[in-house]
Protein backbone atom coordinates (compact mmCIF):
# COMPACT_ATOMS: atom_id res chain seq x y z
CA UNK A 1 0.00 0.00 0.00
CA UNK A 2 0.74 3.27 -1.04
CA UNK A 3 -0.52 6.80 0.98
CA UNK A 4 -0.51 9.94 0.74
CA UNK A 5 -0.95 11.46 4.44
CA UNK A 6 -2.08 15.02 4.34
CA UNK A 7 -0.73 16.66 7.65
CA UNK A 8 2.47 15.46 9.70
CA UNK A 9 1.08 16.88 12.92
CA UNK A 10 1.50 15.22 16.39
CA UNK A 11 -0.93 12.47 15.19
CA UNK A 12 0.59 12.69 11.49
CA UNK A 13 3.83 11.15 13.34
CA UNK A 14 2.31 9.08 14.78
CA UNK A 15 1.22 7.34 12.36
CA UNK A 16 3.85 7.27 10.29
CA UNK A 17 5.88 5.90 13.16
CA UNK A 18 3.19 2.90 13.93
CA UNK A 19 2.79 2.23 10.23
CA UNK A 20 6.67 1.68 9.42
CA UNK A 21 7.22 -1.95 10.68
CA UNK A 22 4.32 -2.88 8.27
CA UNK A 23 6.55 -4.04 5.30
CA UNK A 24 2.59 -4.39 3.51
CA UNK A 25 2.89 -0.28 4.05
CA UNK A 26 5.45 0.54 0.82
CA UNK A 27 5.46 4.24 1.21
CA UNK A 28 4.33 7.32 3.06
CA UNK A 29 4.26 10.63 1.32
CA UNK A 30 4.29 12.93 4.76
CA UNK A 31 2.73 15.87 3.21
CA UNK A 32 2.49 19.16 5.15
CA UNK A 33 2.22 23.27 5.11
CA UNK A 34 5.21 23.11 7.29
CA UNK A 35 7.84 21.00 5.18
CA UNK A 36 10.60 21.63 8.01
CA UNK A 37 7.70 19.57 10.53
CA UNK A 38 7.36 16.61 7.58
CA UNK A 39 11.94 16.36 7.66
CA UNK A 40 11.84 16.87 10.76
CA UNK A 41 9.61 13.13 11.41
CA UNK A 42 11.20 12.28 7.97
CA UNK A 43 14.79 12.20 9.83
CA UNK A 44 12.97 10.20 12.81
CA UNK A 45 11.58 7.64 10.56
CA UNK A 46 15.30 7.26 8.82
CA UNK A 47 14.21 6.33 5.30
CA UNK A 48 14.05 9.04 2.71
CA UNK A 49 12.70 7.00 -0.32
CA UNK A 50 9.79 5.50 1.86
CA UNK A 51 9.05 8.41 3.71
CA UNK A 52 9.31 11.62 0.84
CA UNK A 53 8.36 15.07 1.91
CA UNK A 54 6.37 17.14 0.21
CA UNK A 55 4.67 20.47 0.56
CA UNK A 56 1.41 20.79 0.51
CA UNK A 57 -1.57 23.57 0.74
CA UNK A 58 -4.34 21.22 1.91
CA UNK A 59 -6.94 23.70 0.92
CA UNK A 60 -5.78 23.07 -2.69
CA UNK A 61 -7.59 20.44 -4.02
CA UNK A 62 -5.30 20.74 -7.42
CA UNK A 63 -2.38 20.55 -5.24
CA UNK A 64 -3.70 17.18 -3.01
CA UNK A 65 -4.74 15.55 -6.30
CA UNK A 66 -1.16 16.25 -8.10
CA UNK A 67 0.60 14.49 -5.13
CA UNK A 68 -1.19 11.59 -5.61
CA UNK A 69 -1.02 10.98 -9.17
CA UNK A 70 2.65 11.73 -8.87
CA UNK A 71 3.25 8.90 -6.06
CA UNK A 72 0.68 6.63 -7.60
CA UNK A 73 -0.99 6.35 -4.10
CA UNK A 74 -3.86 3.93 -2.90
CA UNK A 75 -5.04 5.93 -0.46
CA UNK A 76 -5.06 9.40 0.88
CA UNK A 77 -5.38 9.57 4.60
CA UNK A 78 -6.16 12.86 5.92
CA UNK A 79 -4.70 13.97 9.08
CA UNK A 80 -5.95 17.59 8.91
CA UNK A 81 -7.71 19.56 10.92
CA UNK A 82 -11.62 19.26 9.68
CA UNK A 83 -11.64 22.17 7.83
CA UNK A 84 -9.69 20.71 5.21
CA UNK A 85 -11.63 17.89 4.96
CA UNK A 86 -13.40 18.72 1.51
CA UNK A 87 -10.83 19.67 -0.84
CA UNK A 88 -8.99 16.10 0.50
CA UNK A 89 -12.19 14.03 0.13
CA UNK A 90 -12.71 15.07 -3.32
CA UNK A 91 -9.66 15.21 -4.48
CA UNK A 92 -9.37 11.24 -3.86
CA UNK A 93 -12.99 11.05 -5.48
CA UNK A 94 -11.69 12.92 -8.46
CA UNK A 95 -8.64 10.74 -8.44
CA UNK A 96 -10.33 7.74 -8.05
CA UNK A 97 -8.50 6.16 -4.85
CA UNK A 98 -9.64 5.07 -1.40
CA UNK A 99 -10.10 8.07 1.39
CA UNK A 100 -9.62 8.28 5.01
CA UNK A 101 -9.68 10.71 7.47
CA UNK A 102 -10.29 10.88 11.42
CA UNK A 103 -12.98 13.29 11.93
CA UNK A 104 -15.83 13.98 9.17
CA UNK A 105 -16.48 17.34 7.41
CA UNK A 106 -17.94 20.46 9.71
CA UNK A 107 -21.39 20.91 10.79
CA UNK A 108 -23.05 24.36 10.99
CA UNK A 109 -25.63 25.57 13.64
CA UNK A 110 -28.99 25.73 13.43
CA UNK A 111 -29.15 29.75 12.14
CA UNK A 112 -32.13 30.46 14.61
CA UNK A 113 -32.54 28.00 17.45
CA UNK A 114 -28.98 26.06 17.18
CA UNK A 115 -29.47 24.64 20.76
CA UNK A 116 -32.53 22.39 19.74
CA UNK A 117 -32.17 22.51 16.05
CA UNK A 118 -30.00 20.74 13.90
CA UNK A 119 -28.68 22.47 10.51
CA UNK A 120 -25.81 20.65 8.78
CA UNK A 121 -24.90 17.97 10.78
CA UNK A 122 -21.14 16.69 10.84
CA UNK A 123 -20.66 14.35 7.67
CA UNK A 124 -23.47 15.63 5.87
CA UNK A 125 -21.36 16.70 2.81
CA UNK A 126 -19.43 13.14 2.99
CA UNK A 127 -22.52 11.00 3.14
CA UNK A 128 -24.24 13.09 0.35
CA UNK A 129 -21.95 12.01 -2.23
CA UNK A 130 -22.02 8.04 -1.16
CA UNK A 131 -23.66 7.38 -4.27
CA UNK A 132 -20.93 9.04 -6.43
CA UNK A 133 -18.53 7.38 -4.60
CA UNK A 134 -20.62 3.77 -4.86
CA UNK A 135 -20.83 4.28 -8.50
CA UNK A 136 -16.88 4.88 -9.25
CA UNK A 137 -16.21 1.64 -7.19
CA UNK A 138 -14.06 3.81 -4.15
CA UNK A 139 -14.02 3.43 -0.41
CA UNK A 140 -14.14 6.56 1.62
CA UNK A 141 -13.96 5.22 4.96
CA UNK A 142 -14.87 8.12 7.40
CA UNK A 143 -14.72 8.94 11.17
CA UNK A 144 -11.54 6.03 11.78
CA UNK A 145 -9.19 7.43 14.59
CA UNK A 146 -9.49 6.78 18.49
CA UNK A 147 -13.36 8.75 19.09
CA UNK A 148 -14.48 8.42 16.26
CA UNK A 149 -13.13 5.08 14.95
CA UNK A 150 -12.56 2.85 17.95
CA UNK A 151 -15.34 3.75 19.83
CA UNK A 152 -17.52 3.27 16.74
CA UNK A 153 -16.13 -0.45 16.34
CA UNK A 154 -16.67 -1.14 20.00
CA UNK A 155 -20.50 -0.29 19.23
CA UNK A 156 -21.01 -2.53 16.29
CA UNK A 157 -19.48 -5.32 18.48
CA UNK A 158 -21.64 -4.72 21.34
CA UNK A 159 -24.66 -4.96 19.12
CA UNK A 160 -23.59 -8.45 17.19
CA UNK A 161 -21.68 -10.12 20.39
CA UNK A 162 -22.67 -8.25 23.81
CA UNK A 163 -26.50 -7.65 23.80
CA UNK A 164 -29.99 -8.65 22.53
CA UNK A 165 -31.58 -5.03 22.67
CA UNK A 166 -29.55 -1.91 23.11
CA UNK A 167 -31.31 1.00 24.99
CA UNK A 168 -28.30 3.34 24.86
CA UNK A 169 -24.96 3.53 23.73
CA UNK A 170 -22.70 6.58 25.33
CA UNK A 171 -19.35 7.16 24.07
CA UNK A 172 -17.02 8.55 27.22
CA UNK A 173 -13.48 9.89 26.88
CA UNK A 174 -11.58 10.59 30.10
CA UNK A 175 -8.14 11.08 31.88
CA UNK A 176 -5.05 11.87 34.20
CA UNK A 177 -3.06 13.28 32.25
CA UNK A 178 -0.48 16.33 33.92
CA UNK A 179 1.73 18.25 31.57
CA UNK A 180 4.72 19.80 34.00
CA UNK A 181 5.52 23.31 33.58
CA UNK A 182 2.25 24.63 31.78
CA UNK A 183 -0.85 26.53 33.46
CA UNK A 184 -2.75 25.14 30.49
CA UNK A 185 -1.64 23.25 27.51
CA UNK A 186 -3.88 21.02 25.79
CA UNK A 187 -2.88 17.45 24.57
CA UNK A 188 -4.51 17.54 21.25
CA UNK A 189 -4.78 20.42 18.56
CA UNK A 190 -6.75 23.48 20.55
CA UNK A 191 -8.52 23.65 17.08
CA UNK A 192 -10.38 21.22 16.88
CA UNK A 193 -10.76 20.93 20.46
CA UNK A 194 -12.51 24.33 20.18
CA UNK A 195 -14.84 23.05 17.47
CA UNK A 196 -16.06 20.27 19.06
CA UNK A 197 -16.82 21.54 22.10
CA UNK A 198 -17.94 24.76 22.04
CA UNK A 199 -20.23 23.81 19.09
CA UNK A 200 -23.99 22.39 19.72
CA UNK A 201 -23.69 18.93 21.00
CA UNK A 202 -26.18 16.56 19.10
CA UNK A 203 -27.48 13.64 20.48
CA UNK A 204 -29.56 10.72 18.65
CA UNK A 205 -32.56 9.42 20.00
CA UNK A 206 -34.57 6.67 17.83
CA UNK A 207 -38.26 8.58 18.75
CA UNK A 208 -36.69 11.71 17.93
CA UNK A 209 -33.70 11.78 15.54
CA UNK A 210 -30.88 13.93 15.75
CA UNK A 211 -31.08 17.37 18.12
CA UNK A 212 -29.06 19.43 19.36
CA UNK A 213 -28.93 20.81 23.31
CA UNK A 214 -26.13 23.50 25.04
CA UNK A 215 -22.54 23.23 25.47
CA UNK A 216 -20.99 20.96 28.02
CA UNK A 217 -24.88 20.25 29.37
CA UNK A 218 -25.95 17.06 31.05
CA UNK A 219 -22.71 16.67 33.34
CA UNK A 220 -22.41 13.14 34.95
CA UNK A 221 -19.61 11.33 36.63
CA UNK A 222 -17.87 8.30 35.19
CA UNK A 223 -15.80 6.17 36.71
CA UNK A 224 -13.07 5.40 34.43
CA UNK A 225 -11.01 2.13 35.09
CA UNK A 226 -6.98 1.43 35.33
CA UNK A 227 -6.55 4.64 38.77
CA UNK A 228 -8.49 7.05 36.21
CA UNK A 229 -11.02 7.28 38.19
CA UNK A 230 -13.93 9.55 38.55
CA UNK A 231 -14.16 12.25 35.80
CA UNK A 232 -16.91 14.46 35.18
CA UNK A 233 -17.99 14.50 31.91
CA UNK A 234 -20.56 16.95 29.67
CA UNK A 235 -21.80 16.35 26.40
CA UNK A 236 -19.73 17.19 23.15
CA UNK A 237 -20.30 17.74 19.40
CA UNK A 238 -19.17 14.38 17.90
CA UNK A 239 -19.06 12.26 14.95
CA UNK A 240 -20.48 8.77 16.62
CA UNK A 241 -23.98 10.11 17.24
CA UNK A 242 -24.06 11.09 13.79
CA UNK A 243 -22.51 7.59 12.53
CA UNK A 244 -23.20 4.86 15.13
CA UNK A 245 -27.15 5.13 14.74
CA UNK A 246 -26.34 4.84 10.49
CA UNK A 247 -25.58 0.82 11.60
CA UNK A 248 -26.49 0.04 15.39
CA UNK A 249 -29.68 -0.59 16.48
CA UNK A 250 -30.25 1.51 19.74
CA UNK A 251 -32.73 3.82 21.17
CA UNK A 252 -30.25 6.46 22.27
CA UNK A 253 -26.81 7.64 21.53
CA UNK A 254 -24.64 10.54 23.09
CA UNK A 255 -20.98 11.29 23.24
CA UNK A 256 -19.41 13.12 26.71
CA UNK A 257 -16.04 14.39 27.45
CA UNK A 258 -14.21 14.45 30.51
CA UNK A 259 -12.84 18.10 29.93
CA UNK A 260 -12.73 19.59 33.61
CA UNK A 261 -13.38 22.76 35.08
CA UNK A 262 -9.99 24.62 34.15
CA UNK A 263 -10.25 23.76 30.33
CA UNK A 264 -14.30 24.22 30.48
CA UNK A 265 -13.69 27.90 31.91
CA UNK A 266 -10.84 28.63 29.42
CA UNK A 267 -13.07 27.63 26.82
CA UNK A 268 -15.69 29.49 27.71
CA UNK A 269 -13.41 32.40 27.83
CA UNK A 270 -12.40 31.74 24.78
CA UNK A 271 -15.87 32.38 23.22
CA UNK A 272 -17.00 35.29 24.74
CA UNK A 273 -13.89 36.86 23.56
CA UNK A 274 -14.43 35.80 20.51
CA UNK A 275 -11.64 33.95 19.58
CA UNK A 276 -12.97 30.65 18.89
CA UNK A 277 -13.51 32.69 15.90
CA UNK A 278 -12.08 30.60 12.26
CA UNK A 279 -12.81 33.39 10.04
CA UNK A 280 -9.91 35.44 9.47
CA UNK A 281 -10.44 39.01 10.28
CA UNK A 282 -8.35 42.16 9.64
CA UNK A 283 -5.60 43.02 12.32
CA UNK A 284 -2.97 45.52 11.67
CA UNK A 285 -3.54 45.22 7.52
CA UNK A 286 -3.52 41.35 8.13
CA UNK A 287 -5.75 39.16 8.10
CA UNK A 288 -5.84 36.38 10.46
CA UNK A 289 -8.33 34.17 12.18
CA UNK A 290 -8.35 34.51 15.90
CA UNK A 291 -8.67 30.40 16.57
CA UNK A 292 -5.50 30.18 14.89
CA UNK A 293 -3.95 32.81 16.92
CA UNK A 294 -4.70 31.13 19.74
CA UNK A 295 -3.38 27.84 18.70
CA UNK A 296 -0.19 29.32 17.73
CA UNK A 297 0.21 30.94 20.99
CA UNK A 298 -0.06 27.49 23.03
CA UNK A 299 2.56 24.54 22.77
CA UNK A 300 2.61 21.96 19.80
CA UNK A 301 1.00 19.41 21.44
CA UNK A 302 2.96 16.76 19.29
CA UNK A 303 6.04 17.98 21.45
CA UNK A 304 4.49 17.38 25.19
CA UNK A 305 5.12 14.02 25.57
CA UNK A 306 8.24 14.19 27.69
CA UNK A 307 6.87 16.73 29.73
CA UNK A 308 3.24 14.50 30.58
CA UNK A 309 2.19 12.23 33.00
CA UNK A 310 -0.64 9.75 33.00
CA UNK A 311 -3.47 8.03 31.49
CA UNK A 312 -5.93 8.66 29.01
CA UNK A 313 -8.68 6.66 28.25
CA UNK A 314 -11.54 6.02 25.36
CA UNK A 315 -13.93 3.76 25.02
CA UNK A 316 -17.41 3.05 24.59
CA UNK A 317 -20.68 2.21 27.57
CA UNK A 318 -23.33 0.44 26.74
CA UNK A 319 -26.35 -0.31 27.97
CA UNK A 320 -29.45 -2.87 27.25
CA UNK A 321 -30.69 -6.10 27.53
CA UNK A 322 -28.81 -9.84 27.36
CA UNK A 323 -30.64 -13.20 27.44
CA UNK A 324 -33.55 -11.27 28.76
CA UNK A 325 -31.42 -9.29 32.23
CA UNK A 326 -30.18 -5.34 32.08
CA UNK A 327 -26.62 -5.60 30.94
CA UNK A 328 -24.08 -2.42 31.20
CA UNK A 329 -20.83 -2.46 29.70
CA UNK A 330 -17.72 -0.53 29.37
CA UNK A 331 -15.44 -1.52 25.98
CA UNK A 332 -11.87 0.87 26.21
CA UNK A 333 -9.00 1.52 25.64
CA UNK A 334 -6.27 2.84 28.06
CA UNK A 335 -2.96 4.34 26.87
CA UNK A 336 -0.47 4.84 29.63
CA UNK A 337 2.35 8.16 27.99
CA UNK A 338 5.07 6.72 29.75
CA UNK A 339 4.22 3.67 27.27
CA UNK A 340 3.69 5.24 24.28
CA UNK A 341 6.98 7.24 24.85
CA UNK A 342 8.82 4.52 25.27
CA UNK A 343 7.78 2.31 22.23
CA UNK A 344 6.74 5.14 19.92
CA UNK A 345 8.61 8.39 21.13
CA UNK A 346 4.67 10.36 20.69
CA UNK A 347 2.60 11.13 23.35
CA UNK A 348 -0.04 9.07 24.62
CA UNK A 349 -3.30 11.09 23.27
CA UNK A 350 -1.55 11.14 19.45
CA UNK A 351 -0.17 7.85 19.62
CA UNK A 352 -3.94 6.19 20.87
CA UNK A 353 -5.62 8.02 17.64
CA UNK A 354 -2.94 7.08 15.54
CA UNK A 355 -2.96 2.96 15.49
CA UNK A 356 -6.56 3.19 14.36
CA UNK A 357 -6.33 4.31 11.13
CA UNK A 358 -3.15 1.96 10.42
CA UNK A 359 -4.94 -0.97 11.37
CA UNK A 360 -7.56 0.20 8.85
CA UNK A 361 -5.01 0.35 6.40
CA UNK A 362 -4.27 -3.32 7.33
CA UNK A 363 -7.83 -4.49 7.04
CA UNK A 364 -8.56 -2.74 3.70
CA UNK A 365 -4.86 -3.60 2.31
CA UNK A 366 -5.61 -7.52 3.08
CA UNK A 367 -9.21 -7.33 1.93
CA UNK A 368 -10.25 -8.17 5.35
CA UNK A 369 -12.54 -5.04 5.51
CA UNK A 370 -14.16 -4.13 1.99
CA UNK A 371 -16.84 -1.84 0.33
CA UNK A 372 -17.43 1.22 -1.53
CA UNK A 373 -19.10 4.61 -1.02
CA UNK A 374 -19.41 6.35 2.00
CA UNK A 375 -19.04 4.09 5.21
CA UNK A 376 -17.78 4.47 9.23
CA UNK A 377 -16.65 1.95 11.33
CA UNK A 378 -19.64 0.37 12.47
CA UNK A 379 -20.07 -0.94 8.40
CA UNK A 380 -17.16 -3.47 8.87
CA UNK A 381 -16.81 -6.57 10.85
CA UNK A 382 -15.51 -5.51 14.09
CA UNK A 383 -13.74 -8.54 15.23
CA UNK A 384 -10.78 -8.36 12.94
CA UNK A 385 -9.91 -4.76 14.26
CA UNK A 386 -10.60 -5.66 17.54
CA UNK A 387 -7.96 -8.39 17.18
CA UNK A 388 -5.56 -6.47 15.77
CA UNK A 389 -5.41 -4.28 18.56
CA UNK A 390 -3.47 -6.01 21.17
CA UNK A 391 -0.94 -7.05 17.98
CA UNK A 392 -0.39 -3.09 17.80
CA UNK A 393 0.31 -2.58 21.19
CA UNK A 394 -3.06 -1.00 22.19
CA UNK A 395 -5.02 -4.04 23.67
CA UNK A 396 -9.17 -3.05 24.68
CA UNK A 397 -10.66 -4.55 27.84
CA UNK A 398 -13.91 -4.90 28.99
CA UNK A 399 -15.57 -3.70 31.87
CA UNK A 400 -18.98 -5.33 33.39
CA UNK A 401 -21.11 -3.29 35.39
Amino acid sequence: MKVLLVGVGGVGEAIAVIAKPRAWVKQIVLADYNAERAKEVQAKLGDQTRFPVEFINASDQQQVEYLAKKYQVDLIMNATDPSYNIPIFDAAYQVGIHYMDMAMTLSEPHPTDPFHKTHIKLGDYQFERSPLWEEKGCLALVGLGIEPGMSDVFARFAQDHLFDEIEEIGIRDGANLEIKGYEFAPTFSIWTTIEECLNPPVIWEQDRGWYTTTPFSEPEIFEFPQGIGAVECVNVEHEEVLLIPRWVKCKRVTFKYGLGEQFINVLKTLKMLGLDNKKPIKVKNVMVAPRDVVAACLPDPAHLGDRMEGKTCAGTWVKGIKDGKPRQVYIYQVADNTDCMKRFQCQAVVAQTAFNPVIGWDLLEHGVWKGKGVLGPEAFDPVPFMEKMAEYGFPYGIKEY
